[in-house]
C-alpha cells in the first residue's frame, strides 16, 4: 500500500511542476509582452523579431548619441555668432570712434582697451566646452586650444595629435600689422617627435554616422567638428585638406580674420598713442581695417550660418528617428508581441488550474493510513 501512495505523491508533483510552468509562463508573457520565450515555439516570428530588436537599438544609440552632437553643434553655433556679433558690433563701433578727428587721446586710450578685451572675448568664446571636452579642438577634445596674451599680440593654439604622446604648441605674434610665421614649439625634446605643420590640425574633420548619408561613403556624411582656428582664419577642413595652405598663408588669412582685425586696430592706435605715428596714418590704417572687417564678418557669417544649417539638420533627423523608433515598436508587437487579451484569459485560465492542483494537494495530504484500510 505504501508503494501505490508514493506513486502517487510522485504523480501529483510532476503534474503540479507542469501546471505552476504554465502559469509562470502566462505571467512572463503579459510582463514582458512578447508571445514566444525561445526561438522553438516559433522560429520564424522569433528571428524576425530579433532582427526588428537589433534595428531599434541602433536607431536608439544614433538617437542618444544625435543629442550630445546636437549640443555640441549649438555651443559651437554660438560660438561663431558672438564672434561674427562682436566684430560687427564692438569692434566696428570702436574703430568708428577711433577715426573721429574729435576723439581726445584720453578716449582712444579708452577704445583701444575696449578693442583689446574684445580679442580676449573672441578666445574665451573658442575655449568653450561641452561637457568634458572642448569643442573648438578638434580631434584633440581634452586640451584647452587657446591662449592670449595680456596685450593680445601673442596667440598660442595648443594640440595634441593622434598618436603623439606629446602636446605641440603653435606660437602667433602679432607684429607690424600682420601675424608672423608660426613658432612650433613641442612638449618633448628637439628631434624625438615629428613635427606637425598647422594645416594638419585644421583638416581633421569628426564625420559621424548618425542615420544621415551612407557610412560607405563618409563624404555623405555629417563633419562635426569645427576647429578653432578654421573659425578665425575662415578656412574650412574641407578646404585645407585639399589645398594644404602653408603656414604663412594661414597667417595671412588669421590676420585678414577677426581676431587679426582687432589686433591691428589695438596696434595701430598704441602706435600713435606712443608717438610712432600721425593721427592720419592712424585714421588711413583704421580705415583699410574697417574695410577688412566687413568681409571678415561675412566670412565668419559663413561659418556660423553652416553651423546652423548642420544643426537643423540634426532636429530634422532627429525627428526622422523618432518616427522610426515608433515604426519599428509596431513591427516587433506584431511579429512576436502577445495579444493582452489571449494572454490575460490564458493567465486566469492557469491561475484556476493551479488553484483546482492546490486544493488536490490538501485533499491529497489529509489523507490518512486508515482512508486505504477498506
Amino acid at each position: 500500500m505504501r508503494v501505490v501512495n508514493s506513486s502517487l505523491y510522485r504523480n501529483y508533483t510532476n503534474s503540479m511542476n507542469t501546471v505552476q510552468a504554465r502559469l509562470n509562463k502566462s505571467f512572463n508573457k503579459i510582463s514582458s509582452g512578447r508571445a514566444y520565450e525561445s526561438a522553438a515555439e516559433d522560429p520564424v516570428s522569433y528571428y524576425q523579431g530579433k532582427q526588428i530588436d537589433d534595428q531599434y537599438q541602433l536607431v536608439l544609440s544614433k538617437k542618444r548619441l544625435l543629442t550630445d552632437v546636437k549640443s555640441r553643434l549649438e555651443q559651437q553655433e554660438k560660438g561663431a555668432y558672438d564672434i561674427q556679433t562682436t566684430l560687427s558690433l564692438d569692434a566696428k563701433q570702436a574703430v568708428l570712434q577711433a577715426r573721429t578727428a574729435t576723439t581726445s587721446d584720453t578716449a582712444l586710450a579708452s577704445l583701444r582697451d575696449k578693442l583689446l578685451q574684445v580679442e580676449h572675448n573672441m578666445v574665451n568664446d573658442l575655449q568653450a566646452q561641452y561637457q568634458d571636452f572642448y569643442i573648438y579642438g578638434g580631434n584633440d577634445i581634452s586640451t584647452p586650444p587657446f591662449s592670449l596674451s595680456s596685450d593680445g599680440k601673442t596667440l598660442t593654439f595648443n594640440h595634441k595629435y593622434p598618436g603623439d604622446d606629446f602636446l605641440t604648441k603653435y606660437e602667433m605674434t602679432f607684429k607690424d600689422g600682420k601675424f608672423e610665421d608660426t613658432v612650433t614649439v613641442s612638449t618633448v625634446p628637439a628631434g624625438q617627435g615629428p613635427t606637425h605643420p598647422l594645416s594638419d590640425a585644421m583638416k581633421e574633420q569628426g564625420f559621424m554616422d548618425l542615420g544621415y548619408g551612407d557610412i560607405r561613403d563618409r563624404s555623405t556624411l555629417i563633419d562635426t567638428f569645427t576647429g578653432g582656428m578654421n573659425v578665425l582664419t575662415g578656412l574650412t577642413s574641407e578646404h585645407v585638406k585639399t589645398s594644404t595652405p602653408s603656414d604663412a598663408e594661414i597667417m595671412e588669412k588669421l590676420t585678414k580674420g577677426p581676431l587679426g582685425l582687432v589686433a591691428g586696430s589695438v596696434e595701430s592706435i598704441t602706435n600713435y598713442l606712443e608717438g610712432n605715428s600721425t593721427r592720419g596714418e592712424m585714421t588711413e590704417e583704421l580705415g583699410v581695417i574697417l574695410q577688412d572687417m566687413l568681409v571678415s564678418e561675412h566670412t565668419t557669417s559663413t561659418v556660423y550660418s553652416d553651423l546652423g544649417n548642420k544643426y537643423n539638420l540634426l532636429e530634422k533627423l532627429e525627428s526622422t528617428l523618432g518616427t522610426m523608433t515608433d515604426s519599428l515598436q509596431t513591427q516587433y508587437k506584431n511579429a512576436v508581441g502577445a495579444d493582452p487579451y489571449e494572454s490575460i484569459y490564458e493567465m486566469f485560465s492557469n491561475q484556476y488550474s493551479y488553484n483546482a492542483a492546490l486544493q488536490v494537494g490538501s485533499n491529497l495530504m489529509s489523507s490518512s493510513l486508515f482512508d486505504f484500510i477498506r
